[in-house]
This record gives structure tokens, C-alpha cells and sequence, in this order.
């Protein structure tokens, strides 16, 4: 078959499309034909051996051989495309709100990085939730598409005169009751501050390459809980809500209430650019990869 390989750690450059055998399922395993795969900021830093675990080179990023208890079909009238967009960054969101953050009805929720897809993600659920979604972003085109997901306010950092610890101030002077950040950097203590007394921070990943620093003065002072996700964790230890969790986002696809924004597509031989598009943070929503 033919795939793209990591065969040495590096930038997304080194990535190199091959013939390669086909996997042989083990035990309880299924192989999946794909048809369309997503790209996402973890298989960057896999590639440059900067993650949180070293996967030994050379390997196929993304996933062929599965465990057959980790696929579930594809909804009749969902594409392949959707389907694989959708995967990674709703489940990921819709578990950050539904299970860690738990989001009630009017809250109202902060969104860091909300032109990627996780966090776009988190924009469209958090306001199939009922919460009131702030966007934020480096860019007016990121932030257009957040407010047609659900957005009721946008915030570019990059151009706001005060910064976003100024702008979320003047915006919510009582404060905000969750802030989900999957960008890290400079961005999260002052989003941090702006949380009201007993509010949640959810913090999910490091887009932007810098794993903050928080001031734990800022958690006594409001009462506050800063909590993390990662989905293995997750999995192994919240079965039932990952159950739950799981059946009401198939039936969100299936109907077409939350469906991924592709904001690029590029074809198996152009896995380096797919990889480089996301690692310089052009992507909005989902970048996909067309396989068939």
C-alpha cells in the first residue's frame, strides 16, 4: 500500500509518501481501508520527536491497523472527508465540555485557538450546549468562520490595542465561567485571569508549542480549577461517560447538527504541505488528506 512515512524525526519536509507493506491485524484487531485522513498538530510534533511520547521511526502517522473495538461505521450520507475530519478534534472538544468542563446552558465559555480544530470544534459544540462561545484567534478569517459556527463574540488577539488579558477585562468584567485552551504559549494565563471566582480551565494542548507557566497564586486567589484532558486517559478511566459521550456525537454526525469545517484538502503526495500548512498554523478547522 502506499503511505506516508516518517523514516526519521524532523520537520514535515522529511515525511516521505512509499509503498509499504500492508499491516497485518493482530488479536481483536480490524485494518481500515482509508479514504480520507485528517492531519493534526500531533502528528507534526510526533514527526519532530516532540511530543509527550516517542514513537519509534519509522512509522505511518495517523492509523491503519485498530483495535475492532475502536471503529464504529460511517453514517449513511456523512463522507468520507467529514468522517475523518470529525473524529479527532469533535470528540475531543465534545468530551472537554461535556465530561471535564461539564458546560451548563448560558455559561459562558472562552475558546483559545478557535480557528484550529479542536478548538473550532469546541466553538460549534460549546454552543450546541447552550453556552455563550467567545472566539479567539490570530486572524479575522479564522474568527469569520468561528462566528458562523456559533460564536456570539470574537476576539483577535494579535490586533486587540490592551492584548487578550485587556479585551477579556473589558468583555467580561464579573469574569468567564470556562476557558478551553488547546494553544498553550502566552495565551493561557491571560485567559486564566479572566475565569470568575470558581470558574474552570481546561487545558488540552500545546498548539502553539510552548507549555505555559501558571502563576498558582492566580488559582487561590479565585478559586478556581484548572483541569487537563488527554483521551487515553480518559478512556481508561471515564468508560461510561466516554460511552455516552460517544453515542450522542454519532448521532450529531449522523444528523448533521455538527459537522467538521475543512478548511483544506490536499492529496497523499502532498503530505509534507498537508503537515506544513498545519505545523505554520494556516489551518482553519481541519486540514484532510483525499487517500482514495
Amino acid at each position: 500500500m502506499r503511505a506516508a512515512v516518517c523514516r526519521e524525526y524532523g520537520p514535515p519536509e522529511t515525511i516521505e509518501v512509499a509503498e509499504v507493506p500492508s499491516p497485518v491485524p493482530g488479536a481483536g484487531q480490524v485494518r481500515v481501508r482509508v479514504g480520507a485522513a485528517a492531519v493534526n498538530f500531533p502528528d507534526v510534533l510526533f514527526m519532530a520527536n516532540q511530543y509527550q511520547i516517542t514513537v519509534p521511526v519509522p512509522f505511518v502517522p495517523g492509523s491503519v491497523v485498530v483495535p475492532a473495538s475502536s471503529v464504529s461505521p460511517v453514517p449513511g450520507g456523512v463522507s468520507d472527508a467529514s468522517a475523518a475530519a470529525f473524529g479527532v478534534a469533535h470528540r475531543t472538544a465534545y468530551h472537554v465540555l461535556r465530561s471535564v468542563a461539564r458546560v451548563q446552558p448560558g455559561e459562558r465559555l472562552v475558546v483559545l485557538g478557535a480557528g484550529g480544530g479542536v478548538g473550532l470544534a469546541a466553538v460549534q459544540l460549546g454552543a450546541m450546549l447552550g453556552a455563550s462561545v467567545t472566539a479567539v484567534a490570530s486572524s479575522d478569517e479564522k474568527l469569520s468562520v468561528a462566528a458562523d459556527s456559533g460564536a456570539v463574540a470574537v476576539i483577535n488577539y494579535r490586533t486587540e490595542a490592551g492584548g487578550l488579558r485587556e479585551a477579556l477585562r473589558t468583555a467580561f468584567p464579573d469574569g468567564v465561567d470556562v476557558v478551553v485552551d488547546p494553544v498553550g504559549g502566552d495565551l493561557a494565563e491571560p485567559a486564566l485571569r479572566a475565569l470568575r471566582w470558581g470558574g474552570r480551565f481546561v487545558t488540552v494542548g500545546y498548539a502553539s508549542g510552548t507549555v505555559p507557566r501558571i502563576p498558582l497564586n492566580l488559582v487561590l486567589l479565585k478559586g478556581c480549577r484548572i483541569l487537563g484532558f488527554q483521551f487515553r486517559d480518559f478512556a481508561a478511566h471515564a468508560p461510561d461517560e466516554l460511552a455516552r459521550n460517544e453515542a450522542e456525537l454519532l448521532s450529531l454526525l449522523a444528523s448533521g447538527q455538527a459537522l467538521p469545517h475543512i478548511g483544506a484538502t490536499f492529496k497523499l503526495a502532498e503530505a509534507a504541505a498537508a503537515l506544513r500548512h498545519v505545523a505554520d498554523g494556516k489551518a482553519i478547522g481541519k486540514v484532510v488528506l483525499a487517500i482514495a
